[in-house]
């Protein structure tokens, strides 16, 4: 996907989340969230965005570990939220596409990269948002790929995490409706990830449309299964920025 489709399903995101949102309640619980409601979903997905603008625009005083605002007494958070988005949708379609400025995930520039995350930040917490409403989410199979693709190439691999095991596991993320074939190695090193069209042998198979594997990656909604492989994902494939 490129900037421009990023920061257009960006957009079509942050609606739906404020939509779900709404038809929650601010008060619901998240399921996916333990201990949140959608007022502290929605209040940390306005910070995220609000924080994301300020490198997009290339912000001398932004702060990378800047500590995101929690609800405050009495505050319309959805409005917060409203106001954060565009202004973080206007910001990327005036970056120029060499736009110098940090980021923290492989891309092929830091404008792609912030387009990138932030469509993937809004699609992932409207779902915790239709789930507080207990409505179901789908996205496109190219969306939801490219969403697979962030977190398993991008995150996961990343120096530190946590995904790891002592016996060498193999998960293979096998979409219907995508070509591509992701084949994850999770040992004591971390987590490796080779990327193919070809169908690997695996201790375990995701398949399924992409949107749902998607979530499931994400962990949103109830397991698929009961293996060593699943057990060891939601223990420890936790995102937490």
């Amino acid at each position: 996907m490129q900037v421009r489709e990023h920061v257009d399903e960006l957009e079509r995101q942050g609606v739906a989340l404020v939509a779900a949102a709404e038809a929650a309640g601010p008060d619901a619980a998240v399921p996916d969230c333990p201990g949140w409601t959608v007022r502290d979903l929605v209040a940390h997905t306005a910070g995220v965005h609000a924080w994301a603008t300020t490198f997009v625009r290339a912000d001398p005083d932004a702060v990378r570990d800047a500590e995101l605002p929690g609800p405050a007494p009495g505050e319309d958070v959805v409005a917060r939220y409203r106001a954060a988005h565009a202004e973080l949708v206007a910001a990327l379609r005036a970056a120029p596409p060499d736009l110098q400025t940090w980021s923290f995930l492989a891309a092929p520039s830091p404008l792609a990269f912030w387009a990138r995350r932030q469509a993937h930040e809004a699609a992932v917490h409207r779902a915790d948002a239709e789930a507080a409403a207990g409505r179901p989410v789908g996205y496109s199979a190219a969306f939801a790929a490219d969403g697979i693709d962030e977190l398993l190439t991008c995150f996961l691999t990343r120096p530190g995490r946590r995904l790891r095991s002592e016996r060498p596991l193999r998960l293979l993320v096998a979409p219907d409706d995508e070509p591509r074939r992701w084949l994850a190695t999770i040992d004591a090193d971390g987590c490796r990830v080779t990327v193919s069209t070809a169908e690997e042998p695996a201790d375990h198979t995701a398949r399924g449309p992409a949107s749902a594997l998607y979530l499931q990656l994400w962990n949103r909604g109830a397991p698929a299964g009961d293996n060593p492989v699943i057990a060891l994902w939601r223990e420890r494939a936790r995102i937490t920025w």
